[in-house]
């Protein structure tokens, strides 16, 4: 037996040939499914951006509340995550995430029944609350099965979910808008909560009987696929620092990626929540139309996202592959900002910043599950996932807010851009190559 332990070969290998079919295996066992859950999530958490082109119209929201309603989701979110990971790593991925997925969806179409702002406030706390814990399940259910220098695809492709779900979001989304309004005497907003919560209802279900929670129950491997799957898991797991809970949640390195997270979020919130708005106040008004221009900024993100996390993983390099993106993304939010009135320059500067913000996001996760293990990855990770999203709650309250104050969301994407630039910058400066270049 071979045990190559240098930054250019993997480790663990016995038979080269059979790691790499046992790990496709793997693969395409899992991640279709892991996908589509996560494509489905994200869904239902940014549908409300297109629901708000008719939903304020009818309920008297002002963006102010939309901005809040939208964020709130994110309160719940937080003090949910890191326990509802924990508790997933007791039970095990296969009955929590398909809990989490069943209650989302329940929620998610009852948020058509709102009328009033507190009852929009409270469906999105609880929804947030509801989805607590699935993100960072599925990225810390990765690490049980793929090791370091297999998973940077593995969370691309998983993360590949995003643009996906911007694409079907913005066509499915427009086109429900404008062929359900009103039938049954439902608007076409609510129709929208209803249509698009029962896919996760749906593969809830699949999830409770698909899923293998440890590599010593995969019957659909060979005694030594699994003894090879094992082998490599149980080595990444030794380069590990941080594998208790404590450390999870107050580790320094653990903090440091809570704000690179942060900052990045302002900017992914942005693109989930307000890029209808921004299609929409560039003098664009059809929602079928706004549907499919919002499309075109995901596909080139997902262009991205393919070819980062491929190109991360043969180099084994995640610190430029995480910046470079990141200052990618910042001149597309200023072009936003300074352009708005201009529709081919507005949607131009929405393609390199969603293209290079929703690139930078697995990029970003390649560092800490570099050095997070065990109870400390389900810990750090569900924390570093939930503080991070609480700029999903400041990000679009700040957008609402400064919109309806200036009548303009010059100001807001500005700040998006200064937030998004100071990210790359602490990755550069205080996240050193040899901590998570592996």
């Amino acid at each position: 037996m071979t045990i190559l332990n240098t930054a250019e070969q993997p480790i663990g290998v016995q038979d080269p040939a059979l790691a790499e079919s046992t790990f496709k295996k793997i693969m395409w066992r899992f991640m279709p499914l892991l996908f589509l859950c996560y494509v489905v999530s994200y869904l239902d958490r940014i549908n409300v951006g297109f629901a708000k082109l008719t939903m304020l119209n009818d309920l008297s929201f002002s963006n102010a509340v939309y901005g809040l309603g939208a964020g709130v989701f994110f309160i719940g979110y937080f003090f949910a995550e890191v326990p509802s990971n924990l508790i997933l790593h007791r039970v095990g991925a296969r009955r929590w995430i398909a809990r989490i997925m069943i209650t989302w969806s329940l929620i998610s179409a009852a948020t058509a029944l709102v009328q009033t702002p507190m009852q929009f406030y409270i469906a999105r706390f609880f929804l947030g609350i509801a989805e607590a814990g699935f993100f960072p399940g599925i990225v810390l259910y990765l690490t049980l099965w793929f090791p370091a220098h297999r998973r940077g695809k593995m969370v691309a492709l998983l993360m590949a979910g995003n643009p996906v779900s911007g694409i079907l979001s913005g066509l499915v989304s427009g086109y429900i808008l404008h062929t359900m309004n009103m039938v049954h005497g439902l608007a076409g907003w609510q129709w929208l909560f209803i249509i698009e919560a029962a896919p996760a209802l749906i593969l809830g279900l699949v999830v409770m009987f698909f899923l293998t929670d440890k590599v010593d129950d995969a019957h659909w491997l060979s005694n030594e696929q699994r003894a090879i799957v094992a082998e490599e898991i149980s080595l990444d797991n030794r380069a590990k620092t941080h594998s208790s809970v404590r450390q999870g949640l107050l580790g320094g390195r653990v903090w440091l990626m809570c704000s690179i997270l942060f900052l990045l979020v302002m900017g992914t919130s942005t693109i989930g929540f307000w890029q209808p708005s921004i299609i929409s106040n560039s003098g664009i008004t059809d929602p079928r139309m706004i549907g499919v221009i919002s499309a075109v900024p995901y596909l080139a993100a997902l262009l991205g996202m393919y070819l980062a996390g491929k190109s991360s993983d043969r180099h084994r390099e995640r610190r430029w592959h995480a910046v470079i993106p990141l200052l990618v993304a910042v001149p597309g939010f200023l072009i936003c900002a300074f352009f708005p009135l201009t529709p081919w320059l507005a949607i131009t500067g929405l393609i390199i910043a969603t293209a290079g913000i929703i690139t930078s996001l697995p990029m970003f996760w390649a560092l800490p599950t570099s050095f997070l293990g065990g109870a400390g990855a389900a810990a750090g990770i569900a924390l570093i996932n939930s503080t991070g999203n609480l700029a999903s709650f400041a990000g679009p309250a700040l957008l609402g807010f400064l919109k309806d104050l200036t009548q303009s969301m010059t100001t807001g994407l500005v700040i998006v851009a200064g937030c998004v630039f100071v990210s790359a910058m602490i990755i550069l400066v205080f996240v050193p190559a040899r901590m998570v270049n592996r």
